[in-house]
């Protein structure tokens, strides 16, 4: 319409020019031009509104051809000329051969980091480390980069000669020196036989401070004592671990440590455990709850951890009878137990020893712990399965206090307290508080105390059984699409980002692997309790956060709905 009416203007404006006045056929030239420009507009913005008159029967039939209430024109892939076809569709017909010409998104590239930052873990760097408390090892604690000036934007590279890890079994006994190229602890623990050096590789003969022998007889000590065969115990946890020698032969009977030990005590120690295939996590016993739920554990174990039981109030220990399930077992080697043979070799008197053991005693005892026996250099302590007599027994002694607001499976920076956590309620005194778990390995596929009782909201028993049946089928599609899964070996260590139920770790049971169950902050975190119930392990994580544990420790991450959970962070 405007490019008619200024062709109109300039005709008028020429013929005023030339001094003549318009005629009538100029004036007709000028109307025909303006029809023609209306109806150009009309069909170019898509038809008429009402019915065209008769002497615009050539603008209409074009105009009709595009109206969007008849068939509209598609463009076959290649070709930009219209043809024939059914009501207007707003899908997107694309394939990915036909993606070039869009607007792609932006790749992102990463450079390679300094040859410094092969072992770089964010949150557990040791410069960064030295700037807060040493009071209590706070220090040794998570800290994760604050800033973006912290953060770094690189990839980690492995260490030059880096090489495939050995296939589990193997990878038990025997790892390549340069993966984990540190020689401190061969030095340090020469003479007990944690680890040595053998040309390019490292071999753990599976000793430990305490357990000269090895640990496997230190193993079958601890079995004299308690049930470690009959699938009554199947979680255990290991604080302090070394190399994880204890965990590492613990899984030939079927039970599963979670082993731990601070980044920096002993060099690349939990580095050491993963390489060799065995579950560990860096973290340390100081001022926050370790990252496990209530009632997690069958056994909690420290062989010569250092750990100091007896300060702080009876803190830690406190901590580790949260950690424990009812009528789980605490085991301790190392100083105190039996001081009368070992003090000298300690290096200290016969009365600090003694009076650091008789403090321990103390502290189970205020626990409400029975002391099941004490045998060599081993010492066996047992929760009892509900606080009825705990709680009648504190209305005298009231220290420490049974906690009282405290969400007892809350473990993502709160802070430790010295109180009891309280065991769930029970109606009678032989009832196990929170519910009795079945043996191994019933317990993996048994609905676990905590759904079944209805503890956790808008969970059903039939929402557990249809997420361990679709993670079998997932798990099968999994080894149809992905051949090295299914094959003997090839992976061990397994990370599973947002485990839920950890039902992709039942599913894997009869292989040789273990998963990491990590169940995020963000979601629903109440189901981590369920996973250990079931006799599986894991901890809790915030992925906007580095993980506590070293690179190139795991063979495979499975993810699921883990971005949805973080969407718009």
């Amino acid at each position: 319409m405007a490019a008619g009416a200024t062709a109109a203007k300039l005709h008028l404006s020429s013929a005023a020019a030339a001094g003549r006045r318009p005629s009538l056929l100029h004036l007709a030239a000028v109307a025909v031009l303006c029809s023609l420009s209306y109806l150009l507009g009309i069909w170019h913005h898509g038809g008429f509104s009402t019915a065209p008159t008769a002497g615009a029967s050539a603008a209409v039939s074009i105009a009709t051809a595009v109206s969007c209430a008849s068939p509209t024109p598609t463009v076959s892939a290649g070709s930009s000329s219209p043809s024939s076809a059914g009501p207007l569709d707003f899908a997107a017909h694309h394939t990915a051969e036909g993606m070039e010409a869009e607007a792609a998104p932006r790749q992102r590239a990463y450079e390679a980091c300094p040859a410094k930052y092969s072992e770089y873990t964010p949150c557990e760097d040791v410069d960064r480390s030295l700037r807060f408390s040493r009071d209590r090892l706070v220090y040794r604690e998570r800290h994760c980069p604050s800033s973006d000036a912290e953060r770094q934007r690189c990839l980690v590279p492995a260490p030059r000669g880096y090489r495939n890890p050995f296939p589990w079994p193997a990878s038990r006994d025997v790892a390549w020196f340069a993966n984990v190229p540190h020689k401190e602890l061969t030095v340090e623990k020469a003479v007990q036989n944690w680890i040595r050096v053998d040309g390019d590789k490292f071999r753990f003969p599976g000793g430990g401070t305490m357990f000269p022998r090895g640990a496997d007889a230190y193993i079958d000590d601890i079995g004299r004592i308690i049930p470690l065969r009959d699938g009554s115990i199947r979680t255990a946890l290991d604080t302090g671990c070394g190399v994880a020698s204890w965990g590492a032969y613990l899984l030939s009977r079927n039970i599963l440590a979670m082993s731990f030990a601070p980044r920096d005590s002993h060099e690349a120690q939990v580095q050491f455990a993963l390489e060799r295939g065995v579950p560990a996590m860096i973290g340390v016993l100081a001022s926050n709850r370790l990252t496990y739920p209530a009632r997690s554990f069958d056994m909690a174990h420290c062989s010569r951890c250092l750990i100091p039981w007896q300060l702080y109030d009876g803190l830690y220990l406190i901590e580790i009878d949260r950690v424990l399930r009812p009528g789980g077992y605490w085991i301790l080697s190392g100083p105190p137990i039996n001081w009368k043979k070992h003090w000298k070799g300690w290096a200290r008197t016969r009365e600090d020893l003694n009076a650091e053991q008789q403090a321990i005693e103390k502290v189970a005892k205020s626990l409400c712990w029975k002391k099941v026996m004490e045998v060599g250099d081993i010492a066996i302590w047992q929760k009892p399965t509900n606080h009825i007599h705990c709680k009648a027994i504190h209305k005298v002694i009231k220290s420490p206090p049974f906690c009282s607001s405290q969400n007892p499976d809350a473990a993502w920076y709160d802070k430790m307290e010295t109180c009891i956590t309280p065991l769930p309620e029970v109606s009678d005194l032989k009832e196990v508080a929170g519910g009795e778990l079945k043996k191994w390995p019933e317990r993996l596929t048994a609905v676990p105390p905590r759904i079944a009782s209805g503890s956790i909201e808008g969970v059903t028993e039939e929402m557990y059984v249809e997420d361990t049946e679709l993670w079998k089928r997932r798990v099968g599609h999994y080894k149809s699409v992905i051949s090295q899964f299914g094959q003997k070996g090839r992976y061990r260590n397994l990370l599973d980002m947002n485990a839920k139920f950890g039902s992709f770790a039942a599913a894997l049971v009869d292989d040789p692997v273990w998963v990491m169950n990590m169940v995020p902050t963000v979601g629903n975190s109440t189901t981590l309790g369920v996973i250990y119930e079931r006799g599986l392990i894991g901890s809790y994580q915030d992925w906007c956060e580095g993980m506590s544990t070293y690179p190139r420790t795991y063979d495979l991450i499975h993810a699921d709905s883990v971005f949805t959970l973080y969407n718009g962070r």
